[in-house]
This record gives C-alpha cells, sequence and structure tokens, in this order.
C-alpha cells in the first residue's frame, strides 16, 4: 500500500534532510517533486493542487525556515496535511441506533462488495459479540446469492433464505422484517453492482434506501480503479449518500491514490480496507497512521496490534520461559515461522518499521522469495518429533528422507539447520547473559543474527 509514493517522497525528503538551512526556492522545489509524486501516484489534480498550496504555504513561514531542523519541519507539516487529508482520526462502523442496525453495502459489480460483506460480518460477530444477519440483493449476477451463502457458512454468520423470483425491495421488506423479528443486532444488505455506473444501478439502490433506512451506507470501491474510483465515489454520493468508505485490493496497489483522493473528494471517512481474500484479511484505517506509513516512518502500532490478535498468548509464554533456559526447538521456529507470516510477511513487518524503507526496498530489488518461509516449515513439519526436538540427530540419510518429504534440495534443509543452531547458540548465550544473546536474534544492538533473517540471505541488511 503506498509503496510508490513512500518511494518517491522519500527521496524528495532525504535531500531536504541533507540540508543545514533551507531557503523559499528549497521548499518550491521539493513542492514540485512532491506534486509530481502525488500525481503519479493516481491522486485527483484538484486534490494535489490544494495539498500543496496547504503544505507550501506553512513550510516557507519564518519559524520553519529559521528553525535548527527545518527539513525535519517540511517533513512534519507533510504529514500533518496527509493525514489531515485521510480524515485526520479514524472513525470505525456506527452501530449506535435501535436494533437491527441496517448496513447497506453499495458499489460497482466487481469491486469486492460481497466478500467485503462477509468480512465485515464475521468481523462484528467475533469482534464486537453481535447478531448478524447478511441478505443479497443481487438478482441480477448469476449466482450472486449463493456466493453470499458459502461466505455466511465459511464465517459462521447466517444469511436470509433465498425466494426463487423474489426482487430486491421485497428481498430488503422481508430482511428487515426478520431481522425484528429473530432479534439479529445488526442486518447488512449487499445490493447489487454493474460494470459501470447507469440510472438504473443507482435507481435501485435509491429504492433500496428509502425502504431499508440504513444507519450506514458504505461504498466498496476497489483500489487499483485509479482515478475512476473518485468519479464513482462522487456519483454515490450525490445520488445514494454514503457514511463511509472500504477500500480493496489495497495490498495490491503500489499506489494508493485513490485513498487520497476519495476521502477529500466525498468528505465521506475511510473506515475500513481490505488486505487480502481471507475473512480476516480487514483493517480499521488510522489516517495518522497511514501518513507516517507513507512518509516512511512506519506503524508500530498497527504492528503490535496485529500480534496481539494472532498471537496464542500460552504458547508464547511456553516459548519463553524454554528461552530462558537456552532452550530453542524447531517447533519453535516453526511457530515464529507461522507468526511472521499471521502478521503480514517479512515484508509486511519491515513496511511498519520505521526507519526500514531501504531494507524493504532491497529485498523487492533481490527478489526475497516470501515462500521460502512455507517451504521452512514444509521441511519441519517432514521431521519426526524427535527430530525436530534434537535436530543434532539428523545425519545424512535422515536430510534426504526430510528434504524429499518437503520437495526441496538437501542444501535448502542445510541453510535451515544451520540457521536454527545459530538462534540456538544464541538463547544459550542469552542464559549465559553473554553480550548479544537475546538482542542479536531480534537485530537490536548486535545487528542481524549470523545467518540474516529467516527466508533472507546470509548478510542481507548488513552495513
Amino acid at each position: 500500500m503506498f509503496d510508490t509514493l513512500t518511494t518517491r517522497l522519500g527521496q524528495v525528503f532525504d535531500r531536504l534532510r541533507g540540508r543545514g538551512a533551507l531557503t523559499e526556492g528549497d521548499v518550491n522545489e521539493a513542492m514540485r517533486e512532491v506534486r509530481v509524486a502525488l500525481l503519479e501516484a493516481d491522486v485527483a489534480i484538484g486534490v494535489v493542487k490544494d495539498f500543496i498550496e496547504k503544505v507550501r504555504v506553512k513550510a516557507v513561514g519564518h519559524d520553519v525556515l529559521r528553525s535548527v531542523t527545518p527539513g525535519q519541519q517540511v517533513i512534519k507539516i507533510v504529514h500533518d496535511e496527509l493525514a489531515a487529508m485521510l480524515g485526520d482520526t479514524a472513525v470505525g462502523i456506527d452501530l449506535e441506533a435501535p436494533a437491527p442496525v441496517v448496513i447497506m453495502m453499495v458499489g460497482l459489480q466487481g469491486s469486492g462488495k460481497t466478500t467485503t460483506t462477509a468480512k465485515i460480518a464475521s468481523r462484528l460477530v467475533k469482534r464486537d459479540r453481535k447478531k448478524v444477519l447478511m441478505v443479497s440483493l443481487d438478482v441480477q449476477r448469476p449466482a450472486a446469492q449463493e456466493q453470499l451463502r458459502v461466505l455466511g457458512e465459511q464465517a459462521g454468520v447466517p444469511t436470509l433464505p433465498v425466494i426463487a423470483g423474489q426482487m430486491p425491495i421485497d428481498i430488503a421488506k422481508r430482511a428487515v422484517t426478520a431481522g425484528k423479528l429473530s432479534g439479529y443486532d445488526v442486518v447488512m444488505f449487499d445490493t447489487a453492482g454493474r460494470l459501470h455506473i447507469d440510472e438504473q444501478l443507482m435507481a435501485e439502490v435509491a429504492a433500496i434506501r428509502d425502504i431499508a433506512k440504513p444507519h450506514e451506507t458504505l461504498l466498496v470501491a476497489d483500489a487499483l480503479t485509479g482515478q475512476d474510483a473518485v468519479n464513482i465515489a462522487k456519483t454515490f454520493k450525490d445520488r445514494v449518500g454514503i457514511t463511509g468508505l472500504v477500500l480493496t485490493r489495497m495490498d495490491g496497489d503500489g499506489r494508493g491514490g485513490a485513498a487520497l483522493s476519495m476521502r477529500a473528494v466525498t468528505g465521506a471517512p475511510i473506515k475500513l480496507v481490505g488486505v487480502g481474500e481471507k475473512l480476516d484479511a480487514l483493517e480499521d484505517f488510522h489516517p495518522q497512521r497511514v501518513a507516517g506509513r507513507i512518509l516512511g516512518m512506519g506503524d508500530v502500532v498497527s504492528l503490535v496490534e496485529k500480534a496481539a490478535e494472532t498471537i496464542d498468548a500460552a504458547k508464547a509464554e511456553a516459548m519463553a520461559k524454554r528461552m530462558e533456559q537456552g532452550q530453542f526447538t524447531l517447533d519453535d521456529l516453526s511457530d515464529q515461522l507461522k507468526q511472521m507470516q499471521k502478521i503480514g510477511g517479512m515484508k509486511g513487518v519491515l513496511g511498519m518499521l520505521p526507519g526500514v524503507g531501504k531494507m524493504k526496498q532491497a529485498m523487492e530489488s533481490a527478489n526475497i522469495d516470501e515462500k521460502v518461509f512455507l517451504r521452512q516449515q514444509a521441511m519441519i513439519s517432514s521431521m519426526t518429533k524427535k527430530e525436530r526436538a534434537k535436530p543434532d540427530i539428523i545425519n545424512g540419510s535422515r536430510r534426504k528422507r526430510i528434504a524429499k518429504g518437503a520437495g526441496v534440495d538437501v542444501s535448502e534443509l542445510n541453510k535451515l539447520l544451520k540457521m536454527h543452531r545459530q538462534m540456538a547458540d544464541m538463547m544459550k548465550d542469552l542464559k549465559k547473559g553473554k553480550k548479544g544473546g537475546l538482542g542479536a536474534l531480534f537485530g537490536m544492538g548486535g545487528g542481524m543474527p549470523p545467518g540474516g533473517l529467516p527466508g533472507l540471505p546470509p548478510g542481507f541488511g548488513r552495513k
């Protein structure tokens, strides 16, 4: 998300940081480059003009140009204006209304509306303990109603039974009644879409709105749509009225300009972003944090939150106790690899850490294959319980068997065993109180582990 913009702005701000003093000409030159970077990221031209003017006025002020660190001051101004453009504060889905709260999902066909409906419903059930009913109003697209039913089964969320031939207005009336009679907290409507905006689509959505009286109307838009997304958002806002935005496929767009533009043009907050196909691949949108990510400042808070959501506390505590005793098995390594994948893989983690943007870029230029995590887990899974606990017993014949079972070369297994041995040695050093220890394992103080981080070439990231 925003990778292209982050790279371009990083180059601009590196030059600003390197100067002891700034002139108005320096700021104007930097703003020209920022303008180009935003346009290349698919931000709408009107939004870019307003943004640049606001930043320029503040950045050429006396207090900035005469400050001790003018470059840092300009970066802070850009950060604050980016956050303001994105909405300043996070806004969640509003459920403060008499039950059942009606949420209507709108958008074009192919934007991910049905999947997003199931994702939000799953989150409301699991995180907020709400009783949710999902309803498909899409009678145009073949199997649309069946798709929502299948997703509902996967998410553990009931869907309104389908009556063949029933039209959207009648389905909406039946759903509202069912929601009241069955004591549902939330009723979610997945409306029909089209490949493009037309009068029939707008009239149908408006009619459903008048019947269902939704408390939230969320526009689902594909982040890859680019400039078109702005026109789509503006039309839905004017014709139907939207209370929030949900952007999908944010993990697949290196530009992200749609997010910046749509919030500025519609005034509606971006409430959620889809970052994958799985039902739990949905994130709250935090403007301040996203602005920090765009400027390479990282997002440690989100990283900690992700880790807290996915970590098995009991398992982590048991592992910590073993580590204190200098023990680190291949099962422990496998658990760490799985945890890394759950919180976004190596690239995802690096993207949330401040000051490691260049390392992330180096990873991409080196074509680091994150599937190596899966291969490493496959190798560990191919071992017996005894082998995972005592890797020293893995001799030549065992190595051939394990490598064959995992579908890899013996040389790749050797690298995994070497990496584990180095990490286990660090645990022993930690127990003995030697310098390095756990700090070296996580790249603090002592730098990277001797064998590098899992999945990276030896010496990667070292100075």
